[in-house]
């Protein structure tokens, strides 16, 4: 069978992040949503999303499809179901599609399809960006259990303190001397050839994906995944960092979400609470408003390739678009929109020239090329987000 995952409905309330990707290619728990699919399926797949992305991301249509909602997270229940879809089925849960059986250019009209209501209790879905990290422990622990399944785990070196064992698993080639690893709340993923250095202190449920390199020192809390290729210091809790991006230093980041290629300056820290404990409001694309988020923890969300110099400082809720450049004393808004260049004193535009530049050698550090691909995806973002930047 042909799995096509698509982006849904909440594709827009998932920006700054699906700016750059399709909602499969987002990173929550251990793996991306669309490695969680292809694992349990058994199957590649491919991606229908917005048209400016689809060169990166292509769809591939055959006589015999099935599309899946991107933004639901797979389980054995739910695999199970959809591999038995035949012709004209569909998969619902709450009044939207979660999966359905497609012939090549039929036009899809669930009024004529049998549709079968999803009931099991065990459906995880990622509909806000701040669902990313708020559902990031459940998903850390779904994943932990299908990675490590029937396998058995690299050594816990001799001067590192462990606690419950069980729930820890390091991938080969991990280096991990001299920290402190405690999983009494959660398990601990210790990715291939990834390096905790001497000194750290963790926190489980965590995911360190391989590559990833944890700073001496550092303090990681529960509900935390560093990505590939990623490097964090200091102080971090509840968040998520998808990939290729550094926390290098001391300061705090809590109940925050970092795309790919960002960098903090040192000391950069952020709020995750308000003076007067209310209720977080975050920055809503599609209203154009501050949408509730119903948390009285939320932090930073920040988008692909944005970067902040050191001792910069985000309010609660603060939510940095694509491709920004934040410095300077006291606060930034809490909304900076993409291919943004300042601080608290004012924001001009970022042009896209220069935002091309420092992505071309930011990524050949990491042995990768910034392709013609990435910087129109990247024009176009610059071009859509004008209307919210003022110079």
């Amino acid at each position: 069978m042909n799995y096509i995952l698509f982006d849904g409905t909440v594709r827009n309330q998932l920006l700054p992040f699906t700016f750059t990707r399709p909602v499969a290619d987002i990173r929550v728990g251990i793996l991306t949503i669309r490695e969680k699919w292809e694992r349990l399926l058994g199957s590649t797949t491919t991606t229908v999303t917005e048209e400016y992305l689809s060169e990166k991301y292509p769809m591939v249509e055959l006589e015999q499809n099935v599309l899946i909602n991107a933004s639901f997270l797979p389980s054995e229940n739910l695999v199970q179901l959809i591999k038995k879809l035949s012709e004209n089925q569909a998969i619902f849960y709450k009044d939207e599609p979660l999966a359905f059986f497609s012939t090549e250019d039929q036009e899809i009209d669930f009024d004529t399809f049998d549709v079968v209501e999803y009931t099991q209790d065990d459906v995880l879905r990622i509909e806000h960006t701040w669902d990313l990290f708020s559902k990031n422990a459940e998903a850390i622990q779904r994943d932990f259990e299908m990675l490590t399944e029937g396998r058995e785990s690299q050594p816990i070196p001799e001067y590192t303190v462990a606690f419950h064992k069980e729930n820890i698993f390091i991938e080969e080639g991990a280096k991990l001397p001299l920290c402190s690893l405690n999983a009494t709340d959660g398990p601990i993923y210790i990715g291939k050839d990834a390096e905790i250095m001497e000194g750290a202190m963790i926190r489980g449920p965590f995911a360190l994906c391989e590559h990833a390199t944890v700073k001496m020192g550092a303090k990681i809390y529960g509900g935390t995944t560093i990505g590939p290729h990623s490097k964090v210091g200091g102080e971090v809790s509840n968040s998520v960092i998808f990939g290729f991006s550094n926390k290098g230093h001391d300061g705090f980041l809590g109940n925050s979400v970092l795309g790919e290629w960002c960098n903090l300056g040192a000391d950069s820290n952020n709020s995750n609470l308000k003076n007067n404990y209310a209720e977080v409001r975050l920055w809503d694309y599609e209203t154009e408003g501050f949408a509730r988020t119903g948390l009285q923890f939320c932090g930073l969300m920040m988008g692909d390739h944005s970067k902040c110099g050191i001792n910069t400082m985000f309010n609660t809720g603060t939510v940095v678009g694509v491709s920004s450049n934040i410095f300077g004393s006291g606060f930034p808004r809490n909304f900076v929109p993409s291919f943004s260049w300042g601080g608290s004193a004012g924001m001009t535009t970022y042009l896209t020239k220069k935002a091309f530049e420092v992505a071309k050698v930011v990524m050949s550090r990491r042995a990768l090329e910034f392709t013609e691909v990435d910087a129109n995806i990247l024009t176009h973002i610059f071009e859509e987000t004008a209307k919210w930047r003022r110079d």
